[in-house]
């Protein structure tokens, strides 16, 4: 059986946050999640050890019951600083060109996302929660009384994306990385199922020329805004957390 597990303490609450690859998603959501006091659930991290360990068995990506079988018998463990598949610490390497190059397939398996999705909502009870993917505001927790969407240029979501690949030691040239982000989002978008669209009630921001530190304070400023007219209380939080590569992985 596949399971998420966190030392996260509980709560109630879900704040979703989507939008395309790149857009400072994670990021954003992970500092909101700090100011807040509130967990943070990276939903991208679950596909990508999902595809990791498609990569490293002998199971054809295109056997989606093989495929689905595998992901139920893995044991995915997200953390504040780690993540874990198996008892093994993947938070680097499931952020790898290969990873992401091969994710679709996995994001596209209907039985892995019908169990993921599942996981996810069970993750996120009981608990104040920040959780940012493609499609947590319009399928998953689409229920969520703040939902924001995030989104960039082409251009500059491909730059984060090189700065952060060349931050690990990856070469990749800014066309390449540009041409994959491309395919990506005309993937995500065309995707039978948890296809990248906003939510009807979601807040949509720009991020392009706007600093992290503006955008988290917008997009806190309207949370505190939206949950007090809905009568629920906030704590004043603690101090902003720090994504360890200052990049979005969404």
């Amino acid at each position: 059986m596949c399971i998420l597990t966190t030392n996260n303490p509980p709560s109630g609450i879900v704040i979703a946050i989507d939008g395309p690859a790149g857009a400072g998603k994670s990021t954003v959501a992970k500092q909101l999640a700090g100011r807040l006091g509130f967990a943070f659930l990276d939903t991208g991290a679950m596909y990508r050890c999902v595809t990791l360990a498609i990569l490293r068995s002998q199971v054809d990506p295109a056997d989606e019951q093989a495929v689905a079988s595998l992901a139920e018998q893995l044991e995915i463990m997200i953390g504040d600083e780690r993540v874990t598949l198996n008892g093994e610490d993947v938070s680097k390497e499931i952020r790898t060109p290969e990873v992401a190059g091969a994710i679709s397939r996995v994001a596209d398996n209907i039985a892995v996302r019908k169990l993921l999705t599942q996981l996810q909502r069970t993750w996120t009870q009981g608990k104040q929660v920040v959780t940012e993917g493609r499609d947590q505001g319009t399928e998953v927790f689409y229920d969520s009384p703040c939902k924001f969407y995030l989104y960039a240029s082409s251009e500059e979501r491909a730059r984060r994306r090189q700065i952060e690949l060349d931050s690990r030691g990856i070469e990749m040239t800014f066309e390449e990385v540009l041409q994959q982000q491309n395919r990506r989002d005309a993937a995500d978008q065309a995707r039978p199922v948890g296809a990248l669209r906003k939510a009807k009630d979601a807040h949509e921001f720009c991020t392009d020329g706007l600093s992290l530190e503006s955008v988290v304070e917008q997009v806190e400023s309207i949370c505190r805004e939206k949950l007090a007219a809905s009568g629920i209380a906030l704590s004043s939080g603690r101090s902003p957390t720090t994504n360890s590569d200052g990049a979005d992985h969404g």
